[in-house]
């Protein structure tokens, strides 16, 4: 008689994998199954579940694409931390794999982290960190996840909601707030001299 271990549970853009406690899969080997499925974006959340996530649409990508160029190409120029893509991994402290659409890290945090660790989902949480919000993806599970991240060390947050022309701006050791209809958004004190320009994400040139 066959037993179901694992029955996802699907919504719009994703649906969830629970695996415990049939299985139990390590670091590694999760970051080899990410590494096996690399046309889907896979996350893990504290509890162990798996995230499944395909490819987004061409506007999202379209505006993902700006952000990470915006911050890339100041961070760059500032010096003091690294900037990073919706590719990229990060194991928080409490056991979750998550890849935010942009972030950053100080240059001083990486100092003890080796090179066979850089290969794979650093073990660190981000300094900053944005999240965009596609058409298909519920407010409330982006938002806990973005709660997530401040509660894992990240000093700063932003989830950019287009559709509505939202940021909704997460602190450490601060309530978020919401900011309406800005043209632009700055990461002071955080990120010094970093503003994020919103026309093109708010209403992409294409």
């Amino acid at each position: 008689m066959s037993q179901v271990l694992a029955e996802p549970q699907v919504t719009l853009n994703s649906f969830v994998i629970h695996l415990k406690p049939a299985i139990d899969i390590t670091e590694d080997q999760f970051f080899a199954l990410c590494q096996l499925n690399r046309d889907l974006r896979l996350e893990r959340n504290a509890e162990g579940d798996i995230i499944v996530m395909p490819p987004t649409g061409f506007s999202t990508g379209d505006r993902n694409a700006e952000v990470t160029l915006q911050l890339r190409d100041w961070a760059k120029a500032e010096g003091s931390g690294v900037a990073t893509d919706s590719s990229t991994g990060f194991s928080l402290p409490n056991g979750a794999d998550r890849a935010p659409d942009a972030a950053w890290i100080l240059r001083s945090r990486l100092t003890g982290v080796t090179s066979e660790e850089k290969e794979k989902f650093l073990p660190l949480c981000p300094d900053f960190v944005i999240e965009l919000l596609s058409p298909s993806d519920d407010l409330e599970e982006v938002q806990a996840k973005m709660q997530e991240y401040i509660e894992s060390g990240a000093q700063l947050g932003w989830l950019l909601a287009p559709k509505s022309r939202r940021v909704y701006v997460y602190r450490l050791g601060e309530s978020m707030i919401v900011i309406e209809n800005a043209e632009e958004i700055s990461g002071e004190p955080e990120l010094p001299g970093f503003v994020l320009k919103l026309d093109e994400i708010w209403e992409p040139d294409i």
